[in-house]
C-alpha cells in the first residue's frame, strides 16, 4: 500500500484515518472497529464491503 495513499485516505463512516494490515490485506479504522478490503491493491471503502471488528480483536491492538 503506498504511504502517500494511506496519508490521505480515512474512514468513510468516521473520517478518522486508517492503517494497513499487510497480513489480511485490510485497511482498518480504530474508531468504527472496520476493516475494509484491499482488492488487486484498490481500497475497497464501502460500508457494507468492510468487516466489523470485535471490542477484543488484536487489530485493534496495534
Amino acid at each position: 500500500m503506498d504511504k502517500r495513499l494511506l496519508d490521505i485516505l480515512v474512514c468513510p463512516v468516521t473520517k478518522a484515518p486508517l492503517f494497513f494490515n499487510e497480513a489480511s490485506q485490510e485497511l482498518v479504522c480504530k474508531a468504527s472497529r472496520l476493516a475494509y478490503p484491499v482488492r488487486d491493491g484498490i481500497p475497497v471503502l464501502l460500508e457494507e464491503e468492510a468487516r466489523e471488528l470485535a471490542s477484543d480483536d488484536p487489530l485493534l491492538a496495534r
